[in-house]
């Protein structure tokens, strides 16, 4: 078998299915069926067990997190479960109390780690409501209040958010004008320059630990309250930071959206809002994060669309750097 990144998304899932079984297995569950709803940075299975309970099996084919990461994400999400009324899955301690197992495949040419959850209730969202999008402010705002006393345990960590790729590796910086629009080097040399430059600036406020990728499709709507899921980028950053990066999502899809969900976050909390243009620039770096990780992807169809993106991107942020304002909607 070709190795994993040089394999279609059809083959890549079909190879992924039973790594997601043995994990599942590993991590004590008896799997009854198994399919795939979802293959992106990571790839996600609905997994069926003899007694008929559900869990989300997702095997983490993208994913920079490491074991220590893996446990702390797991417990932030035990604490919210208990001591507030986020609705988040229950994650899966193997027999042997890790929060992850890794599962070899004998045809591809490298391990695969898997963590599994339980299986949220609720309906998947498209394009948030406005009723949502405040509810999305009110959960956000709930998560930082939780997070100004929670800190992980003894022996584990998480990532820290302190500069526009979050520590992945640059792949952006070097493409040439050759590889890119008609001046986009620039725009990328000129964009990182800014962007770095608002992250020192946010980072003389408080770090706490922040999901770093709320938006509608790690969501669920659950008569009337949000569901967050899917918290393998969760790590420590500003609140600020977190704000921004779900005003990427909802900025200008609707009228309303962005002011609904900082009224629903006000509700709860003061809104974590520094200087505009650190605001602006903290915004615009996800533009940056998003481009430079399909470049770096092993998922067929994000690598598909990684030339076409980084065209969008680029156009995204020459607007940004012209007007002072992001916004993805052009």
């Amino acid at each position: 078998m070709a190795a994993y990144a040089d394999l279609d998304a059809e083959s890549q899932v079909a190879a992924l299915r039973p790594v997601a079984s043995a994990g599942a297995e590993q991590l004590g569950l008896e799997v009854a069926g198994i399919v795939a709803v979802h293959h992106g940075y990571n790839t996600t299975f609905r997994v069926r067990t003899t007694d008929r309970s559900r869990y989300a099996v997702r095997v983490l084919t993208n994913s920079q997190s490491t074991p220590s990461h893996l446990e702390s994400q797991h417990e932030w999400m035990h604490a919210l479960a208990r001591e507030t009324t986020v609705l988040v899955p229950n994650p899966v301690t193997g027999p042997d109390g890790a929060s992850h197992t890794v599962v070899e495949h004998a045809d591809l040419e490298r391990p695969f780690t898997v963590v599994a959850a339980s299986w949220l209730p609720g309906s998947e969202i498209g394009q948030l409501s406005l009723e949502q999008a405040h509810e999305l402010g009110v959960t956000m705002a709930t998560m930082h209040n939780h997070a100004t006393t929670w800190t992980p345990p003894e022996g584990s960590s998480l990532a820290v958010f302190d500069e526009p790729l979050f520590g992945d590796e640059d792949l952006l910086s070097g493409l040439t004008e050759h590889d890119l629009p008609d001046g986009g080097a620039q725009v990328l040399e000129d964009s990182f320059s800014r962007a770095r430059l608002a992250f020192a600036e946010a980072f003389r406020e408080p770090v706490i630990t922040i999901h770093a990728d709320l938006h509608s499709g790690n969501l669920k709507w659950n008569h009337g309250e949000l569901a967050v899921f899917d918290f393998d980028d969760s790590g420590f950053g500003t609140a600020a930071l977190d704000l921004a990066i779900s005003t990427f999502y909802v900025r200008d899809t609707f009228d309303g959206a962005e002011a609904g969900m900082r009224e629903g976050y006000q509700a709860m909390r003061d809104l974590p809002l520094p200087d505009p243009e650190v605001f602006e620039a903290m915004l615009a770096s996800r533009q940056l994060l998003l481009a430079n990780a399909l470049l770096a992807s092993s998922t067929a169809s994000l690598r598909a669309d990684a030339d076409d993106y980084l065209v969008i991107s680029i156009e995204r942020l020459r607007h940004w750097l012209r007007t002072g304002r992001f916004t993805r909607i052009l």
